[in-house]
């Protein structure tokens, strides 16, 4: 990887962990905070959406989207964890 690339992931995981916390929270989580749930997000989406047969599409736009909605998926599941 890259350091373009590695910047890219890391702009990515930004917005969308920045998205996701605004989604779920109400409010991002602190750039360190928003692109590691981000990146966390970005994992789950790239292996839950083939398994389901899903996809959003190419480029920044499909990728943020499918890292914020994984994203979402692990912060909803954090919160049902601890709620027990």
């Amino acid at each position: 990887m890259g350091l373009e690339a590695l910047i890219v992931a890391l702009i990515i995981g930004a917005v969308a962990g920045w998205l996701a916390g605004f989604v779920v929270k109400g409010g991002g989580f602190g750039l360190i905070g928003d692109i590691v749930v981000g990146i966390v997000g970005a994992l789950v989406a790239s292996w839950l959406f083939p398994t389901l047969g899903l996809s959003l599409g190419g480029g920044w736009v499909g990728a943020i989207l499918a890292s914020a909605t994984g994203a979402i998926l692990v912060l909803i599941f954090i919160k049902l964890v601890r709620r027990i």
